[in-house]
């Protein structure tokens, strides 16, 4: 069941196409349940958050969206077809920022750019490379290799080389909590900005239930594993043109908080059915 946090103000996603259906999920590894009977729709355009605590299957949840790893059961659709295997309908950031060190900012973009259009001239590539470097705030690190930047600027060249290639979906692992607060701030407001701009699906794990106030229109919370499921879909109905300077002046701040944590805390032991709350 879905739980609302508050009367709606900003048009959130609801009469969007769904684009992502995850069906009766499992993942099992001999005797061990990991999570089971997972299921989840993402429409297009939605920012959903997952969070729970180590151990719950997020990431494997993940990888299997990304095709990156099969499930024991159950099915993944996007776009009315399963997902068997990685594709560039799908952009992926994890923790690391997985760049190819012995290239620049440039020219790591532009590998994953020719990978999606392989028939595009150099300057059309180079000019959606610059794009989305733009996007991020980038352009002054062009040419200059991985070596060469903070981890907080490694963090944005992986994130718009995800954005670069235009994917359906966008998967994001944790993507910030490597980050000093500060940086990881700055990058939240480009990645707002950029997902605003492009009307992006997205969907991210996170341990930071203030990350996903601030970015998810719904937080998927897991019950703890093994035997893990979707124990409740919490809606975030607050403005979403959010801004992370005043995100604790909204009167639905504290008490969406305070049910998050709540669950965290207290009720993510596992339960039978998934359960929502309209």
């Amino acid at each position: 069941m879905e739980h609302g946090a508050a009367a709606a103000v900003d048009t959130q996603p609801d009469s969007s196409p769904v684009l992502v259906r995850v069906e009766g999920l499992a993942k099992r590894y001999g005797d061990v349940t990991i999570f089971e009977d997972v299921n989840f729709t993402l429409r297009q355009g939605e920012f959903v958050c997952i969070v729970g605590h180590s151990g719950c299957g997020k990431t494997t949840i993940l990888n299997t969206l990304a095709g990156l790893e099969r499930a024991s059961d159950g099915h993944v659709i996007v776009d009315g077809r399963e997902v068997v295997a990685p594709g560039l309908d799908r952009g992926v950031v994890f923790q690391g920022h997985a760049l190819m060190p012995w290239l620049t900012v440039r020219q790591n973009i532009a590998f994953a750019v020719r990978s999606k259009w392989p028939d595009w001239s150099r300057a059309k590539i180079d000019e959606q490379v610059r794009k989305y470097v733009a996007l991020v705030s980038l352009t002054p690190a062009l040419d200059k290799k991985p070596s060469q930047l903070s981890g907080g600027m490694k963090q944005r060249v992986g994130i718009a080389r995800a954005f670069a290639i235009e994917p359906r979906m966008l998967l994001l692992d944790e993507p910030f909590g490597a980050l000093d607060a500060l940086t990881r701030g700055t990058i939240q407001d480009e990645l707002l900005k950029i997902c605003a701009a492009t009307r992006q699906t997205v969907f991210m794990i996170t341990h930071d239930v203030d990350e996903a106030i601030l970015l998810a229109d719904r937080v998927m919370l897991m019950s703890n594993g093994p035997n893990a499921r979707v124990a409740e879909i919490v809606v975030n109905t607050m403005a979403r043109s959010r801004q992370r300077a005043t995100l604790h002046h909204d009167p639905q701040y504290y008490p969406m908080r305070n049910h998050l944590m709540d669950f965290l805390v207290e009720r993510s032991h596992p339960v039978t059915p998934a359960r929502s709350i309209p």
